[in-house]
């Protein structure tokens, strides 16, 4: 198998100080967004998890990391985390995963998966209830002649 590379993201507890982001660029290439809070970097590795795994180590103390991800899908078309929970967290989450029979990535890969559909089910009665109060007062035409000219604005306009 040969080595290739991984685009990785890594999400910070606070920002990083300009001495902290210099310091740990020496040591890989990192790209930090506006209020680095956030770094992207790329690691050779086998493949994405042992990408994560070895960030995870070269980087784990000398950042206040809070979360690695792979920034691409990987072939079945998913997005890895590598967390690091407190010692007390990390024996709940073992509990747990032992109580439904599971290993404790595949309790917590569910228990995500559940999180986030309940959350587009929540996002989508929003837009449905927030839609529905817009639709009280005009018409569907008016509506969706509203939505096709602020999607169709170019980026440097006003918000609609």
């Amino acid at each position: 198998m040969t080595m290739a590379h991984h685009a990785l993201e890594i999400t910070l507890t606070r920002p990083l100080t300009a001495a902290e982001l210099h310091h740990a660029a020496r040591t890989m290439p990192l790209a930090p967004n506006r209020d680095a809070t956030r770094l992207m970097t790329v690691v050779r590795a086998k493949t994405p998890g042992k990408a994560l795994t070895g960030l995870r180590r070269q980087i784990g103390t000398r950042l206040p990391v809070d979360v690695l991800t792979t920034h691409y899908p990987d072939r079945s078309g998913k997005v890895l985390l590598n967390v690091a929970f407190a010692p007390a967290a990390h024996t709940a989450l073992r509990a747990a995963a032992d109580q439904a029979a599971q290993t404790p990535q595949r309790f917590l890969e569910l228990a995500i998966h559940r999180a986030l559909a309940q959350h587009a089910d929540a996002e989508a009665d929003r837009l449905e209830r927030a839609l529905q109060h817009l639709l009280a007062h005009t018409t569907p035409a008016h509506l969706l002649a509203a939505v096709g000219h602020c999607l169709t604005r170019t980026s440097g306009a006003a918000p609609c």
